[in-house]
């Protein structure tokens, strides 16, 4: 599948699989939000800390408005390739097009490392 033509940044490989670890222990130490709608409430309300977008939602319009809304918000966010992987980070047996860490739990460190990754390949 083909990336979505609003993607305008690339996230290295590593740091996809860093921002996936990190969710997955945000679930067991932290807070996370799973769905598109849930990620956008966090978002709105400011408690996002770092938002997991999927690659392969079909259709993109579903979620091509959250980089912007990131960014309006200065959210940090990185794209993921697959909404399975996503789904199974998250804790749940579904796909998933989008995830918020809210609190970080023990993953505080990670998420400090990756949103600073992600400063420095948007800049």
């Amino acid at each position: 599948m083909p990336r979505p033509p609003f993607i305008d940044w690339e996230p290295t490989e590593e740091l996809q699989k860093k921002a996936l670890e990190a969710l997955e222990i945000a679930r067991e130490t932290g807070r996370i939000k799973k769905g598109i709608n849930e990620a956008t409430k966090s978002i709105e309300r400011g408690i996002a800390r770092l938002v997991l977008v999927a690659e392969d939602v079909d259709p993109s319009e579903i979620i091509m408005y959250l980089p912007g809304l990131c960014d309006d918000r200065k959210t940090p966010y990185i794209f993921v390739p697959s909404k399975k992987d996503l789904g199974a980070a998250a804790g749940i047996s579904r796909p998933t097009a989008a995830a918020a860490i809210v609190v970080e739990g023990k993953a505080k460190d990670l998420v400090a490392d990756i949103v600073e990754k992600i400063a420095a390949l948007r800049a």
